[in-house]
């Protein structure tokens, strides 16, 4: 489906032979040329990035929507947002339509399936003390969540302590058994663990299919995977993964405007139909996915644009699996030559790796604190044109000497060019060269 053009305000059907030929380095870039240009953007895993052939189709659809709201709402809304669940649907392999719902991001999914936990301890479906089981490199807002949504009414949250850097996925395994075991303790329930599928800080591919399925083998009642960078950067197989719930942004790896994302709840989870969408609206008690679909009046444009999305990847050979392989095999290679060019290492083996690779940044930058790394990112960004994210991870006991105790989350998208990160490379070896530390920062 093309994007809606007409003045009668229907959506025109695409009429353009298909291209022979596969999208050239120039027409990325042009695709991408409102980006700022004196900026290495080596930052795609925070905000993601939108083509300008879909913003194009973004803004059509706005025009259709205010050229005559009625008419759009009637003869538009309902089943165009339908057809971008069926596009989702099959992305992912879901069985079920019904079991694709869009919302604004991965924070609202987080808080419809959390929601659905608070309301079983306060009706008294589960017991006080009951278990949620969450990795503790679980993004900050969905610890927030379980802050407001489980602890609040009276369950007990156990923290998976992940190593990092880390080697292999039997560390992760390891600790993840352990701390079920811990959560059974005293004849407790687990009624919900929260796994993410790729970890944002600091970044690392989890074995969510492993984990799963210990989770079904150690009587777990449900899973919720918190997917946030997952769909257009790794694999994402919904009768693989096995979850009662799954979601992710669309806006991060998957080329679409800000906001959207899915949220998949299995058809066979006995506590689906308990789902509600925290905006209450005309549609509560019709299915997740329809109170999704409307909440009032409000700009629904990023959620019909994903045909437009499904066009553009299609641009690129092997489609989105070309692009996920592509990206994490650039991003892979631009780790190594930073951690070369630094003497540092790779924050976990590239199988670990989707399409951000935490790299090490030299110990004589004295990067000591949360505060010493969010203030050497605004550094770079101001002083050096870099846009990258800053990990600090607190050296572990009986480790002494030049530790290194910062670590760099470098994304690669399509519009990356090698140049972003020599960028990158160069600005830290100047600072290094220049006695540089993150000391400074603070007078």
């Amino acid at each position: 489906m093309a994007s809606p053009t007409h003045q009668n305000g229907d959506v025109p059907t695409n009429n353009k032979k298909p291209k022979l030929s596969f999208i050239t380095d120039s027409e990325i870039q042009e695709e991408f040329s409102h980006h700022d240009p004196s900026v290495a953007r080596i930052n795609n895993g925070s905000f993601g990035c939108c083509p300008s052939s879909v913003i194009s189709s973004q803004h059509q659809w706005q025009l259709l929507n205010l050229r005559q709201p009625d008419h759009f709402y009637v003869n538009h809304l309902k089943k165009s947002i339908l057809h971008s669940r069926t596009i989702i649907k099959n992305l992912v392999n879901a069985q079920h339509l019904d079991e694709i719902s869009i919302v604004d991001n991965a924070s609202t999914a987080t808080t419809i399936v959390l929601q659905q936990t608070a309301w079983s301890f306060h009706e008294a479906r589960f017991n006080k003390g009951d278990v949620v089981v969450v990795l503790h490199y679980a993004y900050g807002a969905v610890k927030k969540s379980i802050e407001a949504y489980v602890a609040r009414a009276g369950g007990k949250v156990i923290e998976v302590p992940l190593p990092f850097p880390v080697k292999s996925n039997d560390e992760i395994v390891r600790e993840f058994r352990s701390a079920l075991e811990r959560g059974r303790s005293g004849g407790k329930r687990i009624r919900l663990a929260v796994i993410d599928h790729v970890t944002s800080m600091p970044s690392v591919v989890i074995p969510v299919k492993e984990l799963v399925k210990i989770c079904r083998e150690e009587g777990v009642d449900q899973v919720f995977v918190d997917a946030a960078h997952a769909i257009g950067c790794i694999d994402v197989d919904m009768q693989e993964i096995g979850a009662d719930f799954y979601t992710s942004n669309l806006h991060k790896w998957l080329f679409c405007p800000p906001s959207i994302a899915f949220l998949y709840t299995r058809r066979s989870s006995s506590k689906g139909s308990d789902l509600h969408h925290p905006v209450v609206s005309h549609e509560y008690g019709n299915g997740l996915a329809s109170e999704s679909a409307w909440i009032g009046n409000r700009d629904y444009s990023a959620q019909l644009v994903v045909p437009a999305v499904l066009d553009f990847v299609n641009r690129f050979e092997g489609g989105i699996e070309g692009i996920k392989k592509r990206n994490h095999d650039a991003v892979v290679e631009m780790g190594e030559m930073l951690a070369a060019a630094w003497g540092t290492h790779l924050g976990s083996p590239p199988e670990m790796c989707a399409s951000m690779v935490m790299v090490g940044l030299p110990a004589c930058l004295g990067i000591s604190s949360d505060s010493d790394a969010m203030k050497l990112r605004t550094h770079l960004r101001d002083d050096f044109g870099v846009e990258v994210p800053i990990y600090f991870r607190p050296p572990r006991d009986g480790e002494v000497g030049l530790v290194v105790t910062g670590y760099a989350r470098i994304s690669h998208q399509v519009y990356n060019r090698v140049d972003d990160y020599y960028k990158f490379r160069d600005a830290v070896n100047q600072l290094v060269s220049d006695g540089f530390t993150c000391a400074l920062l603070s007078k």
